[in-house]
């Protein structure tokens, strides 16, 4: 049996790569490296240079490899982006995914691992967001992703696929120093940007209904991230019918509670420019887990100061080799 990791040399990709090589698994990561690098991709799985938009690539890879399922990562992600270019990420995202369902369905690959988001969810008004908060999302991005959830529950209804969707939270961290984030998208390297640079973190907001006054979000380590695709392929394997889960630690930090682990990782001055509200920005979502610990035995056991400091040892020797 052999998966097929979409966007395995991504940032999160190459994780559930070097998680499911861990394991055992047989693995051929797929990627364009747009966004991806090589070097990332374990060394016990195969790598494959394309994108998921070419139909006859995706075939060829699905035969050749023998695939059993995909675990599909690849996509756009950043929801600024899916604003200023809504058809970029409808290309890509949901295009994309059609792509390699048509070549999941030719070839009768029916295990399919869903890289979803808690974007999905929008603006929820509740202390824990669980699986069935209705979907609401604020950009062309978690538009995507939640019309991507749609489309294969309708692929399991007509071709008898089974599809586990994963909205995963907010992701920080590394599991080795190779696999760090490489990105300026998400908060934990934005300050790490700034600090390098002796500028101040900048806060969007400090005017939220929570107990500081600055945003909460649920923070969940990559490597339990990985962990989760993983504990999803085996569900799979071992017969089990599809669901959808949130993946975090059911536990919220603020900005400032983030800014604090930073100052006590690093040693630096984390000390906030507040700014402006962006627009969108939920006073609060952090998920709830129960299902996922329940249904498939996972639980994410990395705490933030975890996430940190090892992002800032990644982020440090990233530096270290410029």
């Amino acid at each position: 049996m052999t998966w097929l990791v979409t966007g395995g040399a991504g940032y999160i990709g190459a994780h559930v790569v070097r998680a499911m090589v861990a394991d055992g698994q047989s693995v051929v990561a797929l990627d364009d490296l747009s966004t991806g690098d090589a070097a990332r991709v374990d060394r016990g799985a195969t790598l494959e240079r394309g994108s998921i938009l070419d139909r006859g690539l995706v075939r060829r890879v699905l035969r050749e490899h023998e695939v059993t399922g995909v675990v599909h990562i690849a996509g756009k992600k950043q929801v600024g982006e899916s604003v200023a270019d809504p058809l970029l990420y409808y290309r890509e995202n949901l295009e994309g995914l059609v792509a390699l369902l048509d070549g999941c369905r030719a070839k009768g690959v029916d295990r399919f691992v869903f890289s979803s988001s808690a974007a999905t969810y929008g603006l929820p008004d509740v202390d824990l967001v669980s699986e069935d908060t209705p979907g609401s999302p604020l950009s062309p991005y978690g538009e995507t992703k939640l019309v991507g959830e749609w489309l294969l529950r309708d692929c399991e209804r007509a071709y008898g696929m089974r599809v586990m969707s994963l909205r995963y939270f907010n992701v920080a961290g590394a599991a080795t120093a190779a696999l760090g984030d490489s990105g300026i998208t998400n908060l934990v390297p934005m300050v790490f940007d700034r600090i390098e640079a002796g500028e101040r973190p900048r806060v969007f907001g400090d005017d939220y209904p929570t107990s500081d006054g600055t945003c909460v979000r649920d923070y969940v380590h990559v490597a339990d991230i990985a962990d989760a695709h993983l504990a999803a392929a085996r569900a799979l394997d071992t017969g089990e019918p599809g669901a959808t889960y949130n993946v975090g630690r059911g536990a919220g930090s603020s900005v400032l509670d983030v800014l604090r682990v930073v100052a006590e990782v690093t040693g630096r001055d984390t000390t906030p420019d507040m700014v402006a509200r962006r627009p969108g920005d939920p006073a609060r979502i952090v998920a709830q887990v129960d299902r996922i610990r329940a249904e498939l035995g996972f639980c994410a056991g990395r705490d933030l100061v975890a996430m940190v400091d090892s992002a800032w040892t990644a982020w440090r020797a990233a530096r270290d080799h410029l």
